[in-house]
């Protein structure tokens, strides 16, 4: 790779070791994928966070990390951790483990990290522009950030969206490149996704059929954030698709540079969709209902109070959302409202990354198909899928 002068200076270790440690990791990164050079990043999104998915080996990293002198110089974000720092207690989150996550989060606030703990950075402070280039590494941001807004992301692994936060750079090869953003297979719906299940079934149908393809899809209408954010987390979850295209709503698609001739198409009905359920759902009865695996909105958690006001909930409801969107949801006195019925809002965490198992959660319904692709090998909890609007319904009536 060809290196400037300043980053010549950093792997030489002139400018300490976390530096040097991390340019290390970039250029021996950069070298593998055929890197001709570093660019600079806007900002860094970082994941592997929650003690749930590093354990010990991941906190003793970041500890040491942090001692040997990492310290953020772009703006850099956090995923969600393993339980919400604050009402870890009301969660049911066991003591030993709420010991060692908070030590990762010293860990992080030493390195000048922003604690944003969440998947949706894009509902907060770390909204990028068209054009910009990024290292983030949550799958769900990445596409939601390459896809609907635009931006320039590689789906990175943790250490390496960590060390383009300490010295700002990332190699130039993948998603980078306009020669790599271009679709490779066209999409024919046969109906219009209707509701925010919808939307995740048919990521993940998307995912499942093409890898870590790039879809160009047709015939979607104009489908709101929420669904597109859905859409994508569930394509990233089931194949590692890091970047999709929407005719007339995403932005590169909107400018017209794509119009499907002689790529490979796929056409998708509602059978797809429905054998999707049908594989990935359980027909349990559950006591627990989780939302906001990716975080809620403020849109959806404006929704959910809508429906539960005034209500009493017969199944225990969590509601997951970042810092920032609750903060704003309560003023608006959604959190009232979903509390006052019996749900708890929290933050900082989600389904996935905290230890359900240890929670006493063995199964749950959930509009997520990410959630209900992960929980079961993560915690050993099962999912029932529904929208987001029959998930609160199930949570008041208490029926399947």
């Amino acid at each position: 790779m060809e290196l400037t002068k300043e980053e010549e200076r950093i792997l030489a270790g002139e400018e300490g070791e976390a530096r040097q440690q991390a340019m290390r990791l970039l250029v021996a990164l950069g070298r593998i994928f055929g890197a001709k050079r570093m660019i600079r990043v806007r900002s860094a999104q970082i994941s592997g966070v929650s003690y749930r998915t590093i354990g010990d080996a991941g906190l003793e990293f970041l500890e040491d990390f942090a001692r040997a002198g990492a310290r953020a110089s772009i703006r850099a974000t956090l995923n969600p951790c393993g339980m919400d720092l604050r009402r870890w207690r009301r969660m049911g989150v066991p003591p030993e483990f709420a010991e060692k996550q908070l030590r990762i989060a010293r860990a992080f606030k030493r390195m000048g990290i922003e604690l944003t703990w969440t998947c949706t950075p894009y509902y907060a402070s770390n909204r990028p522009r068209f054009g910009q280039s990024l290292a983030w590494a949550e799958s769900s941001a990445v596409a939601f950030a390459n896809s609907v807004l635009g931006a320039r992301t590689n789906r990175e692994g943790g250490p390496a969206a960590l060390a383009s936060a300490v010295v700002g750079r990332t190699p130039l090869y993948g998603l980078h490149l306009d020669s790599e953003r271009e679709p490779t297979h066209s999409i024919r719906m046969g109906f219009k996704p209707s509701n925010d299940l919808e939307y995740n079934l048919l990521g993940y149908f998307l995912g499942k059929s093409l890898g870590s393809a790039i879809p160009l899809i047709s015939g979607l209408g104009r489908p709101g954030l929420d669904d597109l954010k859905y859409l994508g987390a569930s394509a990233a979850a089931s194949g590692g698709i890091a970047l999709f295209h929407v005719e007339g709503v995403t932005p590169e698609a909107k400018r017209g540079r794509f119009d499907g001739r002689g790529l490979e198409a796929l056409g998708i009905g509602e059978e797809d969709l429905v054998a999707v359920k049908d594989a990935l759902s359980s027909s349990r009865d559950f006591d627990w209902v989780l939302l906001g695996c990716p975080h809620l909105s403020l849109a959806e958690l404006g929704a959910i109070a809508g429906l539960v006001r005034g209500k009493r909930l017969r199944k225990r409801l969590i509601c997951f959302t970042s810092r920032a969107v609750r903060a704003e949801a309560s003023r608006r006195g959604y959190i009232r409202a979903i509390e006052r019925a019996g749900g708890l809002v929290a933050c900082d965490t989600c389904m996935v990354v905290s230890p359900l198992e240890a929670m006493g959660i063995d199964g749950a319904y959930t509009n997520s198909c990410k959630a209900a692709h992960y929980m079961p090998s993560l915690s050993g909890a099962e999912a029932a899928l529904r929208s987001l609007r029959d998930c609160v319904h199930v949570a008041i009536q208490a029926g399947p």
